[in-house]
């Protein structure tokens, strides 16, 4: 169990703290220089959230498994160049430490953990809890400022409230390992692939919103990919209450899936390329591919 309760939490952190750091990230580029606290604060997110994955990949190394070290919901290809491009356009320095240390980790080789790794790890757990927290009532109060017009950013509200769903399913998910040990994620397939297609889908409309109106090849693939996505997270949620079989949604999203993270990679590597007229920063694209990278694992492990 503890064994579980160690790389569960690990994998958790490595994929979600990113994710994270990178969410705060995005909302620093959004503000405007009236809101200068906002700013500051969002960045204060990203370097704490930068320092707990620094500690999980220190503790991770063959640890967690080849499962998720090739995913590609940790890192892909294009992560390392995507953070330099943005620090590039941005001028904040995104540490790229931690993303080289990530391409070198090895998966797990030990039969079994110690004490010591296993308490390290519940107090990198209690920390993370405290820090998502946080960062969800964040990310709530921009929400509630933008949607009452007493602040303006450049983030669609929808991608704020998108980016708060995403912070509190981790912190579900952590407060779970801390109560039970483990996560039964074949338990909750349903829940999952009709949050996750959601996500996929509400993506789609970040892309379509972001490029430029000339990419219009672009922008309909897109659309096409919101549409798609909406209509699969109808479909989980009436398997969720048994009216259409769970195995014809997780094939039906699995295909769709391995279809916008082809896209995501080709939009990303087209954003780094300086092939593609947009507002999208580099890392934004990669951040989706991730995503991406991480349904398709979750899928993959229903399917079977």
């Amino acid at each position: 169990m503890s064994k579980k309760f160690v790389r569960q939490s690990l994998e958790l952190h490595l994929f979600f703290g990113r994710i994270m750091k990178e969410h705060s990230f995005f909302l620093e580029l959004g503000f405007t220089p009236r809101d200068i606290n906002f700013t500051n604060r969002a960045d204060e997110f990203r370097r704490e959230f930068d320092d707990l994955l620094r500690e999980v990949v220190l503790l991770s190394d063959g640890v967690v498994s080849k499962d998720a070290l090739k995913s590609g919901e940790i890192v892909t290809p294009f992560t390392l160049e995507a953070e330099k491009a943005s620090e590039f356009y941005t001028g904040i320095d995104i540490p790229t430490d931690i993303t080289r240390a990530e391409f070198k980790l090895e998966p797990a080789h030990k039969d079994s953990v110690s004490k010591e790794l296993v308490d390290k790890v519940a107090r990198i757990n209690n920390k993370a809890i405290k820090l998502i927290s946080e960062l969800i009532n964040f990310k709530e109060k921009i929400l509630s400022n933008v949607l009452r017009c007493k602040m303006f950013t450049l983030n669609y509200p929808l991608l704020i409230d998108h980016i708060m769903r995403e912070a509190r399913l981790y912190l579900d998910m952590v407060r779970t390992l801390q109560r039970q040990g483990f996560i039964d994620l074949r338990r909750h397939a349903l829940e999952q692939e009709a949050f996750w297609n959601r996500i996929m889908a509400e993506h789609s409309k970040f892309i379509r919103g972001l490029l430029d109106p000339t990419e219009e090849v672009l922008f309909n693939v897109a659309n096409d990919f919101g549409n798609e996505f909406d209509k699969l997270t109808e479909k989980a949620l009436d398997a969720i209450d048994n009216k259409i079989p769970f195995d014809k949604v997780t094939k039906e999203s699995l295909k769709a899936t391995k279809a916008i993270r082809d896209f995501k990679a080709q939009a990303t590597e087209g954003l780094l390329d300086c092939n593609i007229r947009s507002i999208i920063i580099p890392l934004l694209g990669d951040h989706t591919l991730r995503e991406a990278n991480h349904f398709l694992r979750l899928l993959r492990m229903f399917e079977n």
